[in-house]
């Protein structure tokens, strides 16, 4: 058995890089330019350092993964489920682009997806391990935003998408991969693996999810098995909508829940719409705001000087 051949080694700044032809738009070969030597994509990078973009980024991401999940109608809550087929999950990479330009303060304008400080910057994001640079992203100025939806994480890089960085081999629509030594290389990083809200409804074992989730329960039934479930966990409201999918004012049923969660499991529990409930959590050290709710138990009530 022969070695299979070596891969030539990486265009390098000083190469010249040759971008794929586009209609209507002339692209001619040019130099390869380090990324410390590329003014547009320091002044980007500086741009986005002063931005709060674990916040945004973490935001934007949360919320499209709802958004395709779209637990309160279908009662799903994990990415990964086969319950959800693989073009809804590739999807989450178009509604996250705009929901990064909203959380930035960015808006949709050509002639690539927005402009920082009057440069145009293409946002790509994806759920797999790669993204797809299209004709017009090649050599421009990237924000690359990657999901692991497995691990419950995100990270974002900046980079100059030069051609001769893509991948050779383009799917149907021209479109090509970055090389993945030239994102070690090339690639400016904007956030580090960072951690996605978690979702309390991942924690349930099967056994529980099938009485949380039971078709013939009532609303207040499954609510009160789900925080019986999980004492001292936080569960935002998108959860207990999830929980009672289809039905009307969940949160009148887990209003209703409150007496039989303390008398089936002795556990407290508190909803963050009310002042009083919010006031106490919080001193227990439980944020519950934006409507999120938790139930505690007599030891996580007592108060941390009095422990």
């Amino acid at each position: 058995m022969t070695d299979s051949a070596p891969k030539p080694p990486l265009p390098a700044p000083g190469d010249v890089c040759t971008p794929d032809p586009r209609p209507g738009r002339v692209r001619e070969a040019h130099d390869l330019t380090a990324p410390d030597h590329d003014d547009e994509l320091q002044q980007v990078y500086a741009w986005l350092a002063l931005s709060p973009v674990e916040r945004a980024f973490t935001r934007a991401v949360d919320d499209a993964i709802r958004y395709v999940l779209d637990g309160s109608r279908t009662g799903r809550f994990d990415l990964m489920s086969p319950d959800v087929d693989s073009d809804e999950r590739a999807s989450v990479g178009t509604k996250l682009q705009y929901r990064i330009l909203n959380e930035l303060n960015l808006v949709k304008e050509p002639p690539l997806d927005t402009t920082i400080l009057g440069i145009p910057v293409e946002l790509k994001a994806t759920v797999r391990s790669n993204w797809m640079i299209p004709t017009e992203g090649q050599c421009e100025i990237c924000l690359l935003v990657q999901v692991d939806p497995a691990g419950a994480r995100h990270r974002a890089f900046l980079m100059r998408t030069h051609r001769a960085w893509l991948r050779d081999g383009a799917n149907k629509d021209g479109k090509r991969g970055v090389v993945s030594a030239a994102l070690v290389q090339y690639a400016l990083p904007i956030l580090d693996w960072t951690p996605l809200p978690p979702e309390p409804l991942k924690r349930l074992t099967q056994p529980q999810l099938d009485v949380v989730f039971a078709p013939r329960a009532g609303q207040t039934e499954r609510l009160t098995a789900l925080f019986g479930y999980l004492p001292n966990v936080i569960m935002p409201r998108s959860s207990i909508e999830t929980v009672c999918a289809g039905n009307r004012d969940p949160m009148r049923r887990a209003r209703q829940a409150k007496p039989l969660v303390a008398g089936r499991h002795g556990l407290t529990l508190l909803c963050g719409t009310w002042r009083e409930d919010l006031e106490l959590a919080t001193s227990r050290g439980f944020d519950i705001s934006g409507d999120a709710w938790v139930a505690l138990t007599p030891e996580a009530l007592v108060r941390p000087e009095t422990a």
